[in-house]
Parts: C-alpha cells; sequence; structure tokens
C-alpha cells in the first residue's frame, strides 16, 4: 500500500513517538468513554514487546496555542495506565529540555505521555520547527492517529518527514478497511448515503457515483431528490434549493452506471418526536401538513435486496429520523441485514460518521459489521476521495 507498519521497523531499544488520538470526553476530572483509549492498546503493547519505548504525542480540545489546565493531558494518566496496564510518566510539554530529558530516562516497560501538542499554536501551521522539535524526543515515528490524519499539522505531517515511519495497529486496520471497501472492492458495491443534507455531502456523492454500483440515498438527503423529481414532500427536511443540483447529481449516476436508490414508500407524521402518529405512503403522495421521518416497508425489502447481491457495503448517515421511535426502523433493519451478512461471510461493511456510529450502536448490528470508524471528518474526507496528509505524509522515506 506504499506505507510501512510496526512489523516493518526496527524498534528495539528505540523511542518511538506515536501519535494518538486521546481526545476522550471527560466530566468532573472523569474519562466517561475510554473507548479511543483502548483501541490504542494493540500498538502500545506491540512497540513494549519489539523493545521499543512509546513516547505519546496527542492534542486535547482546542487551546488555541494557550496552556489551559482543563485541557492538560495530565488528567489522563490514571486511565492510560489502567488501559496499558504499565507505568505512564507525563512531561509538561511536547518539546525542549524538560520533554527531551524524561524521553531520554524512559525505562523499558515504560510509557511517556507529552503534554497538549495545541498548546502550541503553531502546531495547527504545519510548523517545521515545532516537528523538529519533537522529532528530536524519539528515533521512529508511529502514526496511530487515523482520525486527525486529514488535518495537516505539526505532529501528524511535517515530523513523518524527519523520522523513520509507519503506521501503528489502529492506523494500520483503518487503512486496511478502508482499501478493502473503495480501493480494491469486491463487487458489486453499495454505498448508503444519509443524513441531514446534500449540500454538505456533494463531493462524497460526486466520488461515490463513480465508485460504487448502488447509492441508497436517506435521511433528509432522499426528501432533497424525491423533491427534485417533482415529488411533494410537504414540510419534510429538504434543501429545495438543491434541486437542480440533486438532477444533475441523477443523471452523473446514470451516466456513470450507478443506480440511485431512494425510497418508494415513507412514513409520515405531522410533528417531529417519538412515537407521534404516523402512516406509511406512496413516495409520491406526502400530504403538505406532513413530514417524511423514516423509509417505509417496501423500501427496506428493496435496500435488503440490494445488499443481499452486494459483496462490499460503505455506510454513512442514517436512512431515517433514527434518534426517535419508531422512525428508526428503516436503519435498524438495514444495518441488522448488512450485519448478518457480514456474520455469513457474504460482506465487507465499512461504516463511519458520528451519527452513523451511534445509529448501529442503537441499532445493535456494530458489533458485526467488518470496520467501524470513529475517524469522523477523516473518514468523509477519505470517502470524498481526498488524500489525507497524515497518511500521505507516511509514504514518504524517512
Amino acid at each position: 500500500m506504499g506505507w510501512k507498519t510496526l512489523d516493518d521497523m526496527d524498534l528495539n531499544g528505540k523511542r518511538v513517538l506515536v501519535r494518538v488520538d486521546i481526545n476522550v470526553p471527560i466530566v468532573d476530572g472523569v474519562v466517561t468513554d475510554s473507548t479511543r483509549i483502548r483501541r490504542l492498546m494493540p500498538t502500545i503493547r506491540d512497540i513494549i514487546a519489539a523493545g521499543g519505548r512509546p513516547i505519546l504525542l496527542a492534542h486535547f480540545g482546542r487551546p488555541g496555542g494557550e496552556r489551559r489546565k482543563n485541557l492538560s493531558l495530565n488528567q489522563l494518566v490514571p486511565t492510560l495506565e489502567r488501559a496499558f496496564g504499565t507505568r505512564v510518566l507525563f512531561a509538561d510539554d511536547c518539546v525542549g529540555p524538560a520533554a527531551e530529558e524524561a524521553a531520554e530516562s524512559l525505562q523499558p516497560g515504560e510509557v511517556l505521555l507529552l503534554e497538549n501538542t495545541r498548546f502550541h499554536a503553531t502546531e495547527t501551521k504545519n510548523d517545521p520547527t515545532l516537528a523538529a522539535g519533537m522529532a528530536r524526543l524519539g528515533q521512529v515515528y508511529c502514526n496511530d492517529a487515523f482520525s486527525a490524519a486529514h488535518r495537516a499539522h505539526s505532529s501528524t505531517e511535517a515530523i513523518a518527514r524527519l523520522l523513520p515511519s509507519c503506521a501503528g495497529r489502529l492506523m494500520q486496520a483503518e487503512l486496511e478497511a478502508l482499501e478493502k471497501a473503495l480501493g480494491k472492492p469486491e463487487r458489486p458495491v453499495t454505498a448508503v448515503v444519509g443524513g441531514a443534507k446534500v449540500s454538505t455531502k456533494l463531493e462524497l456523492l460526486g466520488n461515490l457515483i463513480e465508485k460504487v454500483d448502488y447509492l441508497v440515498i436517506g435521511g433528509g438527503m432522499a426528501n432533497t431528490f424525491l423533491a427534485a423529481k417533482g415529488m411533494p414532500v410537504g414540510k419534510s427536511l429538504a434543501e429545495r434549493i438543491m434541486k437542480d443540483t440533486a438532477v444533475e447529481i441523477m443523471a452523473k449516476a446514470e451516466a456513470a452506471g450507478c443506480t440511485i436508490v431512494l425510497p418508494t414508500d415513507v412514513v409520515v407524521a405531522e410533528k417531529f418526536e417519538s412515537h407521534a402518529a404516523h402512516q406509511v405512503l406512496p413516495a409520491d403522495r406526502c400530504p403538505d401538513e406532513g413530514m417524511i421521518l423514516d423509509a417505509g416497508p417496501e423500501s427496506i425489502t428493496t435496500i435488503k435486496a440490494i445488499f443481499e447481491k452486494s459483496r462490499t457495503v460503505i455506510w454513512n448517515g442514517p436512512l431515517g429520523a433514527f434518534e426517535l421511535e419508531p422512525f428508526d426502523a428503516a436503519t435498524n433493519a438495514a444495518a441488522l441485514k448488512a450485519a448478518a451478512l457480514t456474520r455469513a461471510g457474504k460482506l465487507v461493511s465499512v461504516a463511519g460518521g458520528g451519527d452513523t456510529v451511534a445509529a448501529l450502536n442503537a441499532s445493535g448490528a456494530a458489533g458485526d459489521f467488518t470496520y467501524i470508524s470513529t475517524a469522523g471528518g477523516a473518514f468523509l474526507e477519505w470517502m470524498e476521495g481526498k488524500t489525507l496528509p497524515g497518511v500521505a505524509a507516511l509514504m514518504q522515506d524517512g
């Protein structure tokens, strides 16, 4: 793939600078969700097992170059020690004499956590001087933060040009899953794209229609496409000013041999609230006072049938108002179908994006997907076909 993994590096006796994402939620000094920390464990364990000494580089929040106590990474030390099962030391800067001394004195089996990289305003400017200061702390650079790979920052891009560089286990798993889903996928490929607005996903749709066989559109986006086809959508969430754009996308998809799948029946209510009175109607029969809040049972059957004949599914965004029962039915049914096919070895399923992860977790399907990305913006930019600076930098010979 052009980038190296930990297996390609000689780590024995070496200090390994590991860019990690430990931007976890904290309430009253307590980490409320340690998922991101737990996902780093294989990388840290393998570096130590290979004789390397891990030194963690990370950002936390948006301090804007100011030292702010509530955004210090020091408060994460106890959680990291529990997760890694080893001693975690802390340096109150990510460059400079104190950090260099802490790095030099790090013992085998120990981990060093450096202070928030964004306490330096130049971090987000991809400053080479700051990167050089970080690089002095280690002999190998390992990027395990795919979620920050779409940003060209000193700790994600510039530093990779200064040291022998590789991907960590989490980054490796993410890149391999994405390559399997869109790089060299088994066909047919189906993309599920939902969410509120067409305008925020234009680049995504434009890239996907060139690469997938079926494009299932749901959520508020589907309403915009239905409106573009001249169907009434009542008071539904829809971007009526995007109708011409939706028509263009449909024409381009047809020319590319990509089948766009829109709801043929819809679940309509007059109130946007859980358990609101609702009815199932043909997609072209939404009343003036109605809101389309989900795809109907006929549409669900169609989506399931497409999944049955697909070999790869890539998913971003819910199919309806998944946060409100019973308007989560289409999302749940489609997710469970994809999960069952994946479990049976018939499908590669990759999903990502904040709402998507929440929806798949709520449906109970998440555990059976091939891969679920928690990377948010980086996952979307990859789906849009963009080059991610943090990944591209790993292609260099350090």
